[in-house]
């Protein structure tokens, strides 16, 4: 059969996870991951050579990341994901919502902030430098900004599936690839000012962290919602399924409805935990400068404090 336009001739069997996770790899995301994996080893071993830490929780959640990119991406899970809607909707949920949070918590661009040598000549540009350059340019600021993210997190759901533009690009390789590519940098955009550990232009407040990530989730349960309730597929690219699969059609729509449905929980949990945590830390930090702060002057501020109360005492009586 023809595998949705990619010029692959194959009978794939009936789905079970384990033929979903044999390997099958994609040279662009195996190549991608590998490079991923390999700088990230790079910036970490050259850190402890000259005697730095870098914590273990972040190599891990970076790593892990990386992983469930390869994992959607480099097994049959991509195969299976071109002819059934239930197994591309888990790729795309895995790679524009777990994954970013996972590669995110690795904080890569702290890391290479801290590994990049700084330019030998001065007012010469190395690689650092034009990294910083590029976190304080006009260009980062807007696309990590709420009215970019969020609209562009809606509309690569709403506006990719439920137009032709879907069909277009899981019509070659080169599509497919571009649209996961934007999954995962879509997914990276919106948690990044969020909860991500990196520096960048955008970090409001904690409670406004909150309600951002809110103001994206539900869009993800509405399009489940919608997927699910169709009497009809929806979906050009998965009208057909090949009968080797022995599945139908609305049922997997339905069944890719559930997942998108139920996967918008998932990221919420993990970054409402993460901020939660990052705010605690911060409270922790605070309250340690202000003691550090009060032993170096003798506490000032609540001397100062203390006699404004007197003052106001005096002024009763």
């Amino acid at each position: 059969m023809d595998h949705s336009g990619h010029g692959m001739t194959m009978d794939l069997p009936p789905f079970t996870l384990g033929r979903g996770l044999e390997w099958s790899a994609d040279p662009f995301f195996l190549a991608a991951c590998l490079l991923g994996l390999g700088l990230y080893g790079w910036g970490v071993v050259r850190l402890r050579r000259r005697g730095d830490s870098w914590p273990v929780g972040r190599t891990i959640a970076y790593v892990v990341g990386v992983l469930t990119v390869a994992l959607v991406m480099c097994t049959k899970l991509n195969d299976y994901g071109m002819v059934m809607f239930s197994v591309h909707m888990v790729q795309h949920m895995v790679i524009s919502m777990l994954s970013p949070i996972l590669i995110l918590l690795g904080a890569p661009i702290t890391l290479a902030l801290r590994a990049l040598p700084v330019a030998a000549v001065r007012g010469r540009k190395g690689p650092r430098e034009l990294l910083l350059a590029l976190l304080h340019s006009r260009y980062v600021r807007v696309i990590t900004h709420p009215a970019f993210t969020i609209p562009l997190f809606v509309a690569s759901l709403y506006a990719l599936y439920f137009t032709p533009i879907f069909d277009f690009l899981m019509g070659s390789r080169a599509g497919h690839i571009a649209m996961m590519v934007h999954f995962l940098a879509v997914g990276v955009a919106f948690f990044w000012p969020i909860m991500g550990i990196d520096p960048g232009p955008h970090r409001p407040g904690y409670l406004m962290r909150m309600l951002e990530l809110f103001a994206g989730m539900p869009f993800h349960a509405f399009f489940g919602i919608a997927l699910m309730m169709g009497s009809t597929p929806m979906v050009d690219t998965f009208r057909n399924p090949p009968a080797s699969l022995g599945i139908d059609a609305l049922s997997d729509q339905t069944a890719a409805g559930g997942i998108a449905w139920a996967f918008s929980e998932v990221p919420s949990v993990l970054v409402l935990l993460a901020l939660l945590f990052q705010w605690y830390r911060s409270e922790q930090r605070q309250a340690k400068r202000k003691d550090r702060a009060a032993e170096r002057d003798g506490d000032k501020e609540l001397a100062a404090y203390n006699a404004y109360l007197a003052s106001l005492d005096a002024r009763s009586n």
